[in-house]
């Protein structure tokens, strides 16, 4: 039974499966190898996913929701209409959508998946996406670091040996991993990022600016008025390298506004994002004690790193031109299907050893080493970029007299204070009443290749042992939540597939109607009535015919002025 790698992205995501000594990226149902990580409902309170969901962001926002990868590992809740989803359910969508075009494509059922995290994603994050494939139907194999994948996707352990910089930002984050390659063994040297670095941050410094050089408040526009600013500043930022400058008018608050988006007002509005891209590459080598000029290449990867601006900071900082030869919306779940195949042990791969690292210090809460006696202070256990599977062990002491018992906190992060921390879990353990200082315990934390944490605490004296994985952190599900997802999602109506292009087409037909006036917008609206009509009708050949009618006029129409 195949194995499938998937990069479950904040802007899209795409899947692919080992194939014939390759990797195989696999088209979705309308025929395109990325699929929009959009999900909504529809008016019969079905949920749709991909292309024909952010055909509706506009048309329909109370019922569509987009960039909620950035949610994941909370608590947050998304409502759409009246039904509300976390972020790993609403992940998991887009999971069961990936899952859906693969078995079509294979023609068999497929349970197993790698899948893509950001390398700087942290424990609950990633403990949320593993839950979202569990609820998808999906065994995850393993969860790969997404500057990793990219790296297998460049084919590193097919070149020469060397040291190698991997830039990977997309919709939402920014990684950076320094990697090595060196007789059959990829090493992960370090990683870096933000977890709020990606081209969605760009699309929002203009849609700030915009909105403060018209003395315009969010709160003021409506919610198709605010979609059809990002979606117009979103064209802006995507051709960026194309020649400037685009005027562009618009309606909002009730008036129009018009205003010439020009390279000099596209470099002042990102340029404290693009100050913010030095301090993970800075981090990432420190911490891989590795200089800059050591680095033989720097790799892109992510959409967003085909902004010019973008190349030609990184350019600068590492005084060479960076590779981009894959096509870096694709190269994470290349990367993601390469693994898919060396977990199967695929005849065709060259079996390498690869090493991954930690990317957040784990540690424990203890009182203050100084003396004071206050509580609150991080004493690290694993240290960040540890080459992971990792295990470390500390040996600690009560700190009161007939002291009953410890509460055990676990904590990632980077601060001297827990509280400056990410909380992931405790442990409550009984001790034998004793001098302050007399009863000892040993607490060992171990860390797997997919990121997940399991502490063992062992009292000394006694011998007794508890052993406890971290699954009940923050914003990841109990087992009564998980099984209560698995049940809601399959009581939850998908759009049918066979549908899907009709259903597609009426929603990019409906998102074209809310942009055009007089005319034209009446002529569309002619065509659409018709067409569900015709739908309504079920005749094959009819269907055909006018889907044909309306995708030319819809293909024209994008055509034409708006572009």
């Amino acid at each position: 039974m195949a194995i499938i790698g998937i990069d479950l992205g904040t802007t899209n995501s795409a899947c692919g499966v080992w194939q014939e000594g390759a990797a195989r990226l696999i088209e979705n149902r309308h025929g395109d190898l990325l699929t929009p990580s959009v999900v909504g409902l529809d008016g019969g309170k079905n949920i749709i996913v991909g292309k024909t969901a952010k055909h509706r962001l506009m048309t329909h926002p109370d019922a569509t929701v987009a960039v909620f990868k950035r949610l994941m590992g909370t608590k947050h809740e998304v409502e759409l209409d009246d039904r509300r989803f976390s972020a790993t359910e609403l992940s998991a969508f887009v999971l069961k959508s990936l899952k859906e075009d693969a078995e079509t494509y294979l023609g068999e059922t497929v349970e197993e998946a790698i899948i893509s995290v950001p390398a700087y994603f942290n424990d609950n994050q990633r403990h949320a996406t593993k839950q979202a494939g569990e609820i998808a139907g999906l065994k995850v194999r393993r969860l790969i670091n997404e500057p990793t994948a990219a790296a297998l996707a460049y084919g590193l352990h097919e070149r020469k040996e060397g040291i190698f910089a991997v830039l990977d930002m997309g919709g939402g984050t920014f990684d950076v991993s320094v990697i090595e390659y060196f007789e059959g063994v990829m090493e992960v040297h370090a990683s870096a990022g933000d977890n709020y670095l990606g081209g969605e941050d760009f699309l929002e410094a203009l849609v700030g600016d915009v909105l403060a050089k018209n003395d315009l408040e969010r709160e003021q526009l409506t919610k198709q008025e605010l979609q059809q600013l990002f979606e117009a500043l979103e064209e802006v930022k995507c051709n960026i390298n194309a020649p400037w400058p685009k005027r562009l008018a618009l309606t909002l608050a009730g008036g129009e506004i018009e205003f010439e988006a020009s390279g000099e007002w596209f470099k002042t509005c990102v340029t404290p994002l693009l100050l913010r891209v030095r301090n993970p590459i800075e981090q990432a080598l420190r911490d891989a004690r590795i200089p800059l000029a050591d680095i033989e290449e720097v790799l892109l990867v992510g959409g967003a790193t085909r902004m010019a601006i973008f190349r030609n900071a990184v350019g600068k900082l590492f005084s060479r031109i960076p590779s981009s030869h894959l096509d870096p919306d694709l190269a994470i779940a290349m990367g993601a299907t390469v693994q898919a195949g060396l977990k199967a042990k695929d005849q065709s791969l060259d079996d390498v050893v690869l090493t991954d690292v930690c990317p957040y210090t784990l540690g424990t809460e203890v009182v203050d080493p100084g003396g004071s006696g206050r509580a609150g202070y991080f004493l690290p256990i694993i240290e960040r970029n540890s080459v992971v599977p990792a295990s470390r062990v500390e040996t600690l002491q009560t700190v009161e007299n007939n002291q009953k018992q410890l509460q055990v906190n676990v904590y990632q992060g980077e601060h001297r204070l827990v509280e400056k921390n990410v909380f992931l879990g405790a442990i409550d353990v009984k001790v034998p009443p004793n001098k302050a200082g007399e009863e000892t315990f040993d607490l060992r934390f171990s860390y797997d290749m997919n990121g997940l944490l399991e502490v063992d605490v062992k009292v000394n004296s006694t011998g007794t042992l508890i052993n406890h994985v971290i699954e009940q952190s923050p914003g990841t599900l109990s087992a009564e939540e998980l099984e209560r997802s698995k049940e809601r999602l399959a009581a939850l109506k998908f759009h049918p597939r066979e549908q899907e292009e009709n259903r597609e087409l009426l929603s990019r037909g409906e998102h074209l109607y809310s942009l055009y006036l007089g005319n034209e917008r009446t002529m569309l609206g002619e065509l659409l009535a018709n067409f569900e009509r015709v739908l309504d009708a079920q005749n094959a050949t009819e269907i055909t015919k006018a889907r044909q009618q309306l995708k030319e006029l819809l293909d024209a129409m994008e055509a034409g002025p708006l572009q």
